[in-house]
């Protein structure tokens, strides 16, 4: 079995190999108890609540065949009843509060290109109305109180600027502009009660935000909390009585707070101050009883509920075990609360609290697959030393760290989040377990600077010409890897999704020594090209994060940082996949970077989805991905022995640490 996996020898002719809208260039055949082995984890799937009905019915996300759809459950652990029956993947819908019918708006793209179209179905009805162009970028739609219209997100105007349009779905009416982007990134967050008024935000970057109620009649703009500073805004809402609005910022504190701020008195107040993270969503009853807010703490979800009348902090049920949550809402009589769940070993669930008796019930009970959730390893939260300092001490970095429950040392795998400005979080995740515990690595998952939910300090510390400081904190990462006795620092793979994938491929470029592999999905390797190419929607805020290539003293940054400039550098094995209709970061940033390698004589496995864009969602792509994955770490382990003259022993069950 290991002469298998080491038939794949570096500068041997590439063999590209089309299985339906895949691509396998350069990768050998799995083993044929590979796929058996993996399934068994990827088989898992979840449930995702998006809102109730005017009935009380619960509108979720899950999968059944190849991608999400639209399900109704009306009860607890009541049955998963489908609505949308399409080949693209659906995960953003809202329903209509209408009572007098029961409908919702969707959002589906094709093939991953990003251009989502706005839909709106009456449920039971077999078909959907296109609402929108059939070609823009469209979002974040927002129903009425009435039902009647929704305002949501276009580029339609000039495919640039996020302009706010409204629609009346049942009058059969093209959409109309109410706020008018100016290349600017525009977002409709609430509705005030009389549905007059559209509260909006101006979005320039994670730090920078501006909130505005606009007059509906006559389009005039009013910025709600007006800094002298930049602050960044993360989520609002109308309070109920429409006097005030509900904020998330992070006006005058390293944290985003939620705020209260009265529209008429300018009166503010912090309702968080006695948590010291961040708050990332919120939600407001329709009767104006109860505020619901999820607070970050270091990456775990803490759901909040705040009494308005009493202005009591209730105290609801503790969940099973430290998780994340998310996607909250009311029901319309705002007695019931929905929110999703997910932790290390628990697929995410809808999860629904009774208020009037502090009740938490799940709504969906979903599947892991045919594997022992009771052996899915909890992370351990560790602090590992930087290159610099912060108020007289050494810098110190969070990171979540599984390890198998057989003795080390262990091989590593790192794993590094895209974003820049997101997080690792220990939410549900098979393929970190079935690596943890069928092939035996440690997983050790980073949030390096740059990262979110650690103040807006910490998010800025990689901006810019900062850019390099990340990549110095990799490699302090893997010097601490070196000084602990259960994980194996001559056996670490490198591997990172987007912006992580350029991470992935600046750590092999700079600590190639140090590693065996790398895997780059969807990965940045030319900022330039990155930043040409982009889609015009993005190319503002891109440049905001990563700097402006059409400065040329940043343009020489970028391009010296730029992992396809250092590529001569680049000399362990290396995974690429990329989805060729990716908008975000194109498919040409992987084409040109394996053209590159392997002119120069390294080895490059490549696997390209025809149908998918930043990222995999279909699980037949994301399947074969994770397969090709497994493999590829079973090779670079089995070669790095074997140079290194021992024999492979993670627990690899299927065979492949045999000796030939």
């Amino acid at each position: 079995m290991l002469a298998a996996l080491l038939s794949n020898p570096a500068g041997a002719a590439a063999s590209r190999v089309e299985r339906g809208n895949l691509v396998f260039d350069n990768i050998p055949d799995p083993p044929a108890d590979l796929a058996e082995n993996v399934d068994g984890y990827l088989n898992a799937r979840q449930a995702t609540p998006l809102g109730w009905s005017p009935k009380g019915q619960l509108l979720i996300t899950t999968r059944f065949g190849d991608v999400e759809q639209l399900h109704v459950v009306e009860k607890p652990a009541g049955e998963r009843r489908q609505l949308t029956f399409l080949r693209e993947p659906i995960t953003e819908a809202v329903v209509s509060p209408d009572p007098g019918r029961t409908a919702y708006l969707f959002l589906r793209d094709a093939g991953g290109n990003e251009n989502s179209q706005l839909y709106y179905q009456r449920m039971g009805e077999p078909a959907a109305k296109l609402l929108t162009d059939g070609k823009s970028l469209n979002g974040s739609p927002v129903w009425s109180n009435s039902g009647h219209q929704a305002a949501f997100f276009s580029t339609a105007r000039d495919g640039m600027s996020y302009d706010i349009d409204l629609v009346e779905p049942e009058a059969g009416t093209l959409p109309h502009l109410a706020v008018s982007g100016d290349n600017a990134a525009w977002y409709p967050l609430d509705w005030s009660p009389d549905d007059r008024k559209l509260l909006v935000l101006k979005y320039v970057s994670s730090g920078e935000g501006y909130l505005y109620v606009v007059d509906l009649s006559s389009g005039q703009k009013r910025e709600v909390d007006p800094a002298p500073s930049k602050v960044g805004i993360v989520g609002a809402k109308f309070s109920r009585d429409g006097q005030g609005v509900y904020m998330i910022s992070d006006r005058d504190a390293e944290f985003a707070k939620l705020r209260y701020v009265n529209l008429f008195t300018a009166e503010r107040a912090v309702l968080s101050d006695h948590i010291p993270w961040d708050i990332e969503e919120l939600a407001v009853s329709r009767d104006g009883h109860y505020l619901a807010y999820v607070s970050n703490e270091g990456g775990v979800g803490k759901l909040n509920v705040l009494d308005l009348r009493t202005r009591q902090e209730l105290t609801p049920p503790r969940l099973p075990s430290p998780g994340t949550i998310e996607h909250l809402s009311f029901d319309a009589e705002g007695k019931r609360l929905a929110f999703g769940y997910a932790s290390a070993n628990l697929p995410r669930d809808a999860y629904v609290l009774d208020l009037a008796n502090n009740r938490l019930e799940a709504w969906t009970h979903s599947e892991a697959g045919p594997v022992d959730t009771a052996k899915f390893v909890s992370p351990r939260l560790a602090q590992f030393p930087t290159f610099d300092r912060v108020d007289g001490h050494t810098r110190q970095l969070p990171a979540y760290v599984y390890e198998p429950g057989s003795p080390g040392p262990h091989p590593v795998l790192i794993m590094l989040h895209g974003g820049p400005e997101s997080q690792f979080r220990p939410g549900f995740d098979p393929w970190i377990q079935y690596v943890v515990n069928e092939l035996g690595f440690a997983v050790v998952a980073p949030n390096l600077r740059g990262s979110s939910g650690y103040g807006k300090t910490y998010l800025a510390l990689d901006n810019g010409l900062l850019r390099d400081d990340v990549v110095k904190d990799l490699g302090a990462l893997i010097v601490w890897l070196g000084s602990q006795t259960t994980l194996n620092a001559k056996q670490v793979v490198v591997a990172g999704g987007s912006y992580g994938g350029y991470l992935a491929l600046a750590a092999l470029a700079n600590y190639g020594d140090r590693l065996i592999g790398g895997v780059d999905l969807s990965g940045i390797a030319d900022f330039i090209s990155f930043l040409t190419n982009t889609a015009p929607y993005r190319q503002n805020l891109q440049r905001a994060e990563y700097g402006d290539e059409r400065d040329p003293d940043m343009r020489a940054y970028l391009r010296r940082i730029s992992p396809l400039t250092n590529a001569e550098r680049i000399s362990r094995p290396l995974l690429v996949v990329h989805g060729k209709n990716d908008p975000r970061v194109l498919s040409s940033e992987a084409e040109q970077l394996v053209n590159r390698l392997r002119s120069r004589g390294g080895e490059v496995w490549f696997l390209e989805a025809k149908d998918e864009g930043h990222g995999f969602r279909k699980k037949q792509n994301r399947d074969a991905y994770y397969r090709t994955f497994a493999q590829f770490l079973k090779y670079v382990h089995a070669l790095r022995a074997t140079i290194n003259g021992v024999v492979p022993t993670p627990n690899l069950r299927d065979g492949a640490a045999a000796a030939p």
